[in-house]
Parts: structure tokens; C-alpha cells; sequence
């Protein structure tokens, strides 16, 4: 008797729990004229703030590299050359019929260490 209500009990809670979730909240309703300039008003600021942002980035990292460079001429070391950094190409979609499928022989084997002569 006691499982049977417990059973009834974890039922209930269930579908109750699973209403919850399955509920749907409607969309917002659109924007009227007054929200439509605020939304804007919005964007551009955030728009000048990461504009900000990124300039704020760029200046302290160029006063980093400017305080490790004249650590490195007091220390006498000599100064690193930065290396350059290339961006990645996109990966072409499975679907681009621009892509042409890679072919076993167009890949270079990797260059093998010269043996020491004996």
C-alpha cells in the first residue's frame, strides 16, 4: 500500500514536471517605433563601446610589448622577432561544389631525416 502511493506520488510529480517543461512562453510582441529607436540607440552604443573595447586591447598590448622590448635592451638579451600569425582558411561545407575531394597523391609525404653516414 505504501509503495502504491509513493508509485502515485513520483507519477504526479512527473507530469507535473514535465508540463512545466514542455510549456511554451509566446513571442514578445514587435517593437513599436519608440522600441525600434531605442533598440538602435542600444546597438550603437554597444557598437561604440566594443569599438572602445579593442582599442583599449590594442594600446595595452602594444605597452606590454614596448615594456618586455626595453627589459630585454637593459638585460642585454637580444630582442625576439614576432612571429606572423596566419589566419586559418574556412573549411569548405560538404555541399560547396567548389571544393574539389582531396586526392591521395596530393598530400607531400613529410621530409625524412638525413641518415649519418657511417
Amino acid at each position: 500500500m505504501n509503495n502504491a502511493i509513493k508509485g502515485m506520488i513520483c507519477a504526479a510529480a512527473f507530469a507535473l514536471g514535465a508540463s512545466v517543461v514542455w510549456a511554451k512562453i509566446p513571442p514578445p510582441p514587435p517593437l513599436d517605433e519608440k522600441g525600434k529607436a531605442a533598440a538602435e540607440e542600444k546597438k550603437a552604443k554597444d557598437d561604440a563601446a566594443a569599438a572602445k573595447a579593442k582599442a583599449d586591447l590594442t594600446a595595452a598590448e602594444d605597452k606590454a610589448i614596448k615594456n618586455y622590448q626595453g627589459n630585454m635592451k637593459k638585460a642585454g638579451k637580444p630582442i625576439p622577432k614576432p612571429t606572423p600569425v596566419v589566419a586559418a582558411a574556412a573549411p569548405a561545407k560538404p555541399g560547396d561544389a567548389k571544393a574539389a575531394p582531396a586526392k591521395p597523391g596530393d598530400a607531400k609525404a613529410p621530409a625524412k631525416p638525413d641518415e649519418k653516414k657511417k
